[in-house]
């Protein structure tokens, strides 16, 4: 005889439960549980009344959680998107139709607190496409020999000073620098009071033999100001032929191309090192411009940040667009039927955007996932109308609405959640 499984549930989280709750994340990431410093801070900016429990009976076996974000799209504008993270089902309990209950409750309660928009970094990309996550962002990472390339640094507009730096006592006067460059290239976060621990967070378990996270500061020579920064670790190693150690890079943030440039130049001339790495740059990074041989960056393309539309109107009003444009899209959506059927969208370059329900033909026939993939500039509605994930109904239509999409710089998670 069959027993038959007890059924599964999703209800909301309550705040005492937040150890046997984030205890089944670990499990389903395989096990290994966080350092305490990274599992405080995380326990710190959980959201416990956005958090979800996928319960069997009283027993929490899984769950997921939100992050009430600020991201920039195209155009400056920085919207509250939800964040979706912390998702996973203890092993035991899988193919039972939990994470799409999950995700039915999450992207009703988004609409509900009327967010356009939600977002996640995925573990494994394919679960996500069928509840309308489109592959919003990229990144590339890329690992430079010392000594085999060179920085170009553009024409200085004066005088800067490197000084080292306590990265945690530093950390007010970078925010105020990541916070003014946060909107100038679509898939920023704006991050709210506590998230700027993220940016310097360093257990010393997962350093991974390398060195605590250090801080260079570029300063105006005269005033003090700061003008950039850049964190990394450095990974001491010697072989036969002597010094062998890698730096890592975390991040490098300037406002001026001179600064940024100078960093670079600092990050790839430290002594007893041969080898930089970044792992997580945007795929058009200023880098690719800068150095004197980019064959020597060895980059690898990743997929970031997954973005869904729960209010498709909405979303698509809340960002501008490159071109004059004036399409009706026929979309699918299975999963938020709401967003279904033919909308007029109507733009023009710093004008007014409109999108409306249309009894008009289709123009361009696409699923929502592929409109979650353009949205923030990145990607082409003409290569993924030569996938065949986008058909143009119209003739002509297809280019002048790719053009409309796109962003001047490519967009760009700076950091997970």
């Amino acid at each position: 005889m069959t027993m038959r499984q007890p059924e599964l549930t999703v209800r909301p989280l309550r705040a005492e439960e937040w150890e046997p709750w984030y205890g089944t994340v670990d499990v389903a990431f395989g096990g290994t549980p966080e350092p305490p410093e990274e599992r405080a801070l995380w326990r710190e900016l959980t959201e416990v009344e956005r958090s979800l429990a996928i319960c069997e009976g009283d027993r929490i076996v899984g769950g997921g959680g939100i992050f009430s974000l600020r991201l920039a799209v195209p155009g400056g504008a920085v919207l509250p998107v939800a964040g979706v993270t912390m998702v996973g089902v203890l092993p035991t309990h899988r193919r039972r139709g939990a994470l799409t209950a999950l995700m039915r409750r999450q992207l009703d309660d988004v609409r509900a607190a009327g967010e356009a928009v939600a977002a996640l970094t995925a573990s494994e990309p394919a679960i996500y496409g069928r509840f309308g996550y489109g592959a919003a962002t990229r990144k590339a990472a890329v690992s430079l020999l010392r000594g085999r390339v060179r920085v170009r640094v553009p024409e200085q507009r004066g005088e800067v000073v490197l000084r080292l730096a306590d990265p945690v006592a530093e950390l007010p006067r970078c925010e105020e620098l990541y916070a003014r460059l946060v909107a100038r290239r679509p898939g920023g976060l704006a991050r709210r009071p506590g998230w700027e621990q993220v940016a310097v967070l360093d257990a010393p378990e997962s350093r991974g033999g390398f060195s605590p996270l250090q801080c260079v500061l570029a300063e105006d020579a005269a005033s003090g100001e700061l003008l950039g920064y850049a964190r990394y670790a450095v990974k001491g190693e010697f072989d036969e032929r002597g010094a062998a150690g890698t730096v890592r890079v975390r991040t490098v943030q300037a406002e001026q191309p001179w600064v940024y440039a100078r960093l670079w130049e600092f990050l790839l001339d430290l002594d007893l090192t041969v080898r930089v790495e970044a792992a997580s740059l945007p795929v058009d990074d200023p880098l690719l411009h800068l150095v004197s041989d980019v064959r020597h960056l060895t980059p690898r393309l990743v997929d970031a940040l997954y973005v869904r539309l729960v209010d498709l109107p909405a979303a698509l009003v809340a960002r501008s667009y490159a071109a004059p444009v004036d399409v009706v899209l026929e979309v699918t959506d299975a999963f938020c039927p709401w967003n279904a059927g033919r909308w007029r969208l109507t733009a023009a370059p710093g004008g007014p955007v409109s999108c409306v329900r249309t009894g008009d033909p289709a123009e361009l026939d696409l699923d929502v996932r592929e409109l979650g993939s353009v949205y923030l500039g990145g990607g082409s509605l003409v290569a993924l109308a030569a996938a065949g994930l986008v058909r143009e109904v119209r003739p002509g239509a297809l280019e002048p609405a790719a053009a409309a999409f796109r962003s001047a710089l490519e967009p760009w998670l700076p950091h997970g959640f």
